[in-house]
């Protein structure tokens, strides 16, 4: 799986209806408002590369109100439950 992490900027006056588009699109699993220089922060998932270009310049860049965007390519995925599941190796209670 290959995760994109797309940072949005949008028209300010709809961040919630635009957020609603990018997440009702195939391919983004959540939709994040945030605050910072960008207004929303899409995580995109999909099985090759090429999909990406179908999901972000294909449709996330398409939707009204999207003014920019900027696309970061996770090489690798770290998280609490994954970093849990590697100490628990070989111990057994």
């Amino acid at each position: 799986m290959i995760t994109a992490i797309v940072l949005i900027k949008t028209s300010v006056d709809r961040i919630p209806e635009i957020a609603e588009a990018i997440a009702a699109i195939e391919g983004v699993s959540e939709v994040y408002s945030v605050t910072g220089g960008y207004d929303l922060v899409a995580m995109v998932r999909v099985r090759q590369h090429d999909d990406l270009a179908e999901v972000i310049p294909g449709r996330l860049n398409k939707v009204p109100g999207v003014v920019h965007t900027e696309t970061h390519i996770a090489f690798r995925t770290y998280s609490q439950h994954d970093l849990e599941a590697a100490f628990a190796l070989g111990l057994d209670e």
